[in-house]
C-alpha cells in the first residue's frame, strides 16, 4: 500500500486494471466490492461468465447458495458498507479444456489484496470461500479438512467450500456442515451485521 493511498483511489485503479488482459478470454472486467466500514470480507475464487456479464459479484447459482448458507437476503449481501467482496482473481479467468472455470490469474491477489486489506480496518471476519481463497490466505491445504476444522480459524477466518452445484453431494455426505458449521456461521454473521 502506498502511503496516503485511499480506498476510493485504489478501487478505481483496480477497476481500470489491464495487467493480464492478454490472458483473459473475455477481456478485463474486475468485479469486487470494498468499503472502509464493512465488517465481513468474502474472499472467493474469481468471477464466472454470468458475474463477468453483470459486473456484480455472486450473481449466479453459487451466489444464491452462498447467501442461503449465510442466512441473509440479497439487499444485505450487496450492502458494501457491511460486506466487502474481494475475490482471489478480480476478472473472469476463462475455462479449462476439461470443463469448469480456470484458476484465478496468479498475479491478481498478490497485487491487490495486500493493498486493499489495510484500507478496510473494520473487517472482523473473513470468509474463505473455496480452495483458492483458503490457499491464498492460509497457505496450501485441503478444503475439506479446513472446513471440518473451522473452529480453529475463528474468530478471524471461516473456511467454506465453494458453493457450486458440485457441493450438493458433498453436503449430503457431510451433514455436520449444515448441523454444526452453518449455525455458527449465521450466528457470527448476525452479530457482525447488527
Amino acid at each position: 500500500m502506498a502511503e496516503g493511498e485511499t480506498l476510493a483511489a485504489l478501487a478505481e485503479e483496480a477497476r481500470s486494471c489491464t495487467r493480464c488482459s492478454a490472458q483473459l478470454p473475455l477481456g478485463p472486467r474486475p468485479v469486487f466490492r470494498v468499503s472502509a466500514t464493512a465488517r465481513i470480507l468474502i474472499i472467493g475464487q474469481a468471477p464466472g461468465t454470468r458475474v463477468h456479464e453483470s459486473g456484480v459479484p455472486f450473481t449466479d447459482a453459487s451466489g444464491t447458495r452462498l447467501r442461503a448458507w449465510l442466512g441473509i437476503e440479497d439487499a444485505v449481501f450487496y450492502d458494501a458498507s457491511r460486506i466487502a467482496i474481494l475475490p482471489v482473481g478480480l476478472c473472469y479467468p476463462g475455462r479449462l479444456a476439461r470443463g469448469g472455470d480456470a484458476p484465478p490469474r496468479p498475479e491478481c491477489a498478490p497485487l491487490w489484496h495486500p493493498r486493499f486489506r489495510p484500507l478496510m480496518p473494520a473487517i472482523a471476519l473473513t470468509l474463505l470461500v473455496g480452495g483458492y481463497a483458503q490457499n491464498f490466505v492460509l497457505g496450501p491445504g485441503r478444503v475439506g479438512e479446513r472446513v471440518a476444522d473451522f473452529r480453529r480459524y475463528l474468530p478471524h477466518y471461516l473456511p467454506l467450500p465453494h458453493p457450486s452445484w458440485r457441493t450438493t453431494a458433498w453436503e449430503r455426505a457431510h451433514p455436520w456442515f449444515g448441523e454444526a458449521l452453518l449455525p455458527v456461521l449465521r450466528q457470527h454473521i448476525a452479530r457482525l451485521l447488527t
